[in-house]
């Protein structure tokens, strides 16, 4: 049984994973990889902060989802256009106790044929610690290369020098960790560090937007190519989001905002039929979103094998 469990590819080897951890597609002549970082509890409280507790446990129970505690999914993405790779948020890292089955997507990435050598470029949709906590990691950063451009929206800088968790309800000690994360990352990587104003091609077809909400400099990044198009859309909305847009999770730190960006990214994937990937969607997070009345539906894309 045990080896069942914890399968190796030969005698003596490391265990490879029993699931799927990645998942390849290509946009046009873009080629793209959605990596699961893993996932990391939280209280499913932070699920819907505005809503009545007995409406978002009927929602929990509607989905078979427990009552208390869910699993946060974690997302990162890798796309190739021209001669760069582009890596797309770093997850949250090892470094914080409690979280044993997070921070998986250095391994996972070296696992698919990407060393972290080739990435030429990092976008950061926001500096909160499950998207930057993975370039912390010991043995991530030297392995970078020196030229490697990192590109976040100047107003996430500038936002994290003094973050505001006025209208955020998150666990008591998470505001300090998040700060004390971003802090980090700004210093260990200041030097590489490229900053836009509001729009910015990193690369042919790579398109990084900010859109607000979630932080004030929360970043969601476009593939294009040809008729294809794919929106990363980072921490813009969550599985409750599609049945329940008005409903505000407890890591946003403008609400009001991120219930109208959520929304407006919805209409917009709608009208267009471009695929969508987000943060904390199950992974592998590849669909296309419809209009449902007032509220929204995910339609998972088929699998390609």
């Amino acid at each position: 049984m045990s080896s069942v469990i914890n399968p190796t590819n030969s005698v003596g080897q490391t265990p490879i994973d029993l699931v799927p951890s990645r998942y390849a597609l290509q946009i046009g002549d873009i080629d793209a990889l959605v990596v699961s970082d893993g996932v990391l509890p939280l209280p499913t409280s932070t699920m819907a902060t505005n809503a009545d507790p007995a409406d978002l446990a009927n929602w929990l129970d509607y989905m078979y989802m427990p009552p208390d505690a869910f699993d946060w999914p974690l997302n990162v993405m890798v796309a190739r256009s021209g001669d760069q790779t582009i890596l797309i948020d770093a997850g949250l890292g090892g470094q914080f106790p409690g979280f044993p089955r997070a921070g998986q997507f250095p391994q996972r990435l070296q696992a698919a044929g990407i060393p972290l050598e080739s990435v030429t470029d990092v976008i950061i949709t926001h500096m909160h610690m499950d998207h930057v906590g993975g370039l912390l990691v010991a043995g991530v950063k030297e392995r970078l290369r020196p030229d490697v451009r990192i590109h976040v929206c100047a107003t996430e800088v500038d936002f994290w020098t003094s973050p505001d968790f006025t209208q955020t309800v998150m666990p008591k000690p998470v505001p300090a960790v998040l700060k004390t994360t971003a802090t980090s990352f700004y210093n260990e990587y200041r030097d590489r560090i490229r900053t836009f104003e509001d729009r910015y091609e990193v690369a042919p077809g790579v398109i990084v937007r900010v859109t607000g909400g979630h932080t004030p400099g929360h970043s969601v990044v476009d593939l294009i190519s040809g008729d294809d198009r794919l929106t990363f859309a980072g921490d813009a909305m969550f599985p409750v989001g599609f049945d329940h847009p008005e409903w505000h999770n407890g890591f946003e730190h403008d609400p009001e905002k991120s219930a109208a960006v959520r929304i407006g990214l919805f209409r917009e994937l709608a009208e267009s039929r471009g695929l969508l990937v987000a943060a904390h969607l199950p992974f592998p997070s590849v669909g296309r979103v419809a209009v449902d009345g007032d509220a929204f539906r995910w339609v998972p894309v088929i699998w390609d094998y």
